[in-house]
């Protein structure tokens, strides 16, 4: 994640001032990093939904299982135990997905970097005070329909971060950038027209 993190950053020190940060899921979680590392590279985030380890960690012990799955050559397993009890999705969505032939095959191929994602957010350890000094303007982005533990771990950050707020999209889950594209760009474009002058 520091690696990311500096990443980030170095690809806003190419970029035209000022710049509005977007990132999503475990790519916000990297975009705050890189805020804390350099406050002043950005002039605003757009973070949708960090599985941010708030008050407790992301994967803990399910990701200590989903390591030995994967590690013990059972890549589906991984990722059930990752749908399952980090990401709790409902269970008959879960069979569902794993009932596809290709998406059983695509969620495998990903498993790797997925539980590699997990510990490097976990590695992060509990707790957000850190980010009470970012004070750039912050809008955290949640669907109605997403886990409950996301929505809580997003009104942490929004209390722990000085210039936040919460926009909730309705009808909508972890994937919106998917399932309603259009809604996400116009809510990115308003903070833009904000934070950016445009």
């Amino acid at each position: 994640m520091t690696i990311e993190a500096a990443d980030i950053v170095a690809v806003a020190d190419l970029l035209e001032s000022p710049v509005l940060l977007v990132g999503h899921s475990s790519g916000a979680v990297a975009a705050l990093e890189a805020a804390l590392l350099d406050p002043s590279a950005f002039a605003g985030l757009f973070l949708y939904e960090p599985p941010m380890p708030t008050k407790e960690l992301i994967a803990g012990t399910a990701g200590a299982r989903a390591r030995a799955a994967f590690d013990g050559g059972n890549p589906v397993e991984a990722m059930r135990i990752h749908m399952r009890d980090i990401v709790r999705m409902p269970a008959a969505v879960i069979d569902a997905m794993f009932a596809d032939q290709h998406m059983r095959a695509a969620l495998s191929a990903y498993a790797a970097a997925q539980i590699a994602d997990n510990e490097a957010i976990d590695a992060l350890g509990v707790g957000i005070d850190r980010f009470a000094t970012l004070e750039a303007p912050t809008t955290l982005i949640e669907g109605d329909l997403s886990p409950s533990h996301l929505r809580e771990r997003l009104a942490d950050l929004a209390a722990a971060l000085p210039n936040a707020r919460i926009v909730t999209l309705t009808g909508q889950g972890h994937i919106a950038h998917l399932a309603a594209p259009d809604t996400l760009a116009k809510t990115i474009r308003d903070m833009a027209k904000q934070v950016l002058h445009l």
